[in-house]
């Protein structure tokens, strides 16, 4: 096979679709400034298409619990060609602060178990003898024992590693114009048989068609490690509604433990603000009082590539450029699922019926019905 694919974008849905693509034979260059950086950088690495659901997103669901599938494969098809990329098993719980949090938390357990997915609702008496070091404060839990992380950044590393040995070039510069054959940089042209757009939230500017279809959603996270005689960070991924917000807690195996995430509009504005992170570790104190002693090691932003139905776009877009793109909160999860779609799309057998629902004319579609 001698056929030149050509990814715009080097996070991990890029990463893995010039893996897979170069696995399988073609010739595969990737163009970027920063490989590996951009959003996925910045993940707490959760796995967790179950936690993440809420109703009126059942596509959603779907969609990640078939990649979800895919990732112990993924992960020891990938420690073959390069190394571990840091999958854990250890699952999630879910936790309520106060009433209303509960309130929340009972929401998303019903919904879970009208839709057939089983999950174990706990008190928070419960909750603290599984994960000891939890708040005496919280309400109540779920326990989601099917549920994934990943370490990002090392899984960051083993896909370009993985990419490097099947042969990937890499092209560190941005994107300037792009078709269905060829990607323009300042410094030329790269000529291509297939494109794929895998920008991430600047995918965007590079393709009309996606000018109103994916923005960006900035979103901020703190790394800590415990100082010497500080409890160690919980077992498990702890995600927990503190005053009607979000919070993750994610362990590495390295001691280090991640916090995140704000979420807002900001454009392209990747800076990083106090409010946001003063926010983080507030609520992260209400939940798992030791990170008050913690160091902080980081704090990073990034910018979440967001569809209008949190659904990605994946597919060829009119003028047959492949796109793989608005993943939203979940590129990490997808990336399975989103690299073997490229892949066969690249071999022209259409978009998979399990992607169906990702196609990136669906608005389109809908509005002629």
């Amino acid at each position: 096979m001698s056929q030149q694919v050509t990814v715009v974008g080097a996070g991990v849905i890029g990463l893995a679709a010039a893996w897979r693509a170069a696995s399988a034979g073609y010739r595969v260059t990737v163009v970027d400034p920063e490989p590996g950086r951009g959003a996925s950088w910045v993940a707490g690495g959760m796995l967790a298409p179950v936690t993440e659901a809420w109703p009126g997103e059942e596509a959603v669901l779907e969609l990640g619990e078939r990649s979800l599938r895919r990732w112990p494969e993924f992960a020891r098809e990938l420690a073959v060609d390069a190394f571990d990329p840091g999958l854990s098993e250890a699952g999630t719980v879910v936790a309520g602060r106060d009433a209303a949090d509960a309130d929340q938390i009972g929401i998303l357990a019903d919904y879970l178990g009208r839709i057939g997915r089983t999950v174990e609702v706990i008190s928070g008496r419960r909750l603290r003898s599984l994960v000891p070091g939890l708040a005496s404060a919280l309400r109540s839990g779920i326990v989601v024992p099917g549920d994934l992380a990943v370490d990002n950044r090392q899984l960051l590393d083993a896909l370009q590693a993985a990419c490097k040995r099947n042969g990937v070039e890499f092209v560190r510069e941005s994107a300037r114009e792009i078709g269905p054959s060829a990607v323009v940089t300042d410094s030329g042209v790269y000529d291509a048989d297939a494109v794929v757009l895998a920008a991430g939230a600047r995918s965007a500017l590079l393709h009309p068609q996606l000018r109103e279809a994916v923005r960006p959603l900035k979103g901020e996270i703190v790394r800590m490690r415990p100082r010497r005689g500080c409890l160690p960070p919980p077992g498990v991924t702890v995600r927990a509604i503190v005053e009607g917000r979000p919070l993750y807690l994610v362990p590495r195996a390295d001691g280090e433990l991640i916090v995140g995430a704000t979420q807002y509009e900001s454009g392209y504005d990747e800076s990083v603000k106090a409010g946001g992170v003063r926010e983080l570790l507030d609520y992260a104190e209400q939940v798992y009082p030791s990170v008050s002693e913690y160091e902080l090691t980081e704090i990073t932003a990034g910018l979440r590539s967001a569809s209008m139905d949190n659904l990605p776009l994946i597919g060829r877009l009119s003028d047959g450029v492949i796109v793989a793109t608005g993943h939203y909160r979940n590129g990490l999860l997808h990336a399975p699922v989103t690299a073997d779609a490229v892949l066969g799309i690249l071999a022209d057998e259409g978009l998979p019926d399990e992607i169906a629902a990702a196609d990136p004319t669906r608005d389109r579609k809908r509005e002629q019905v």
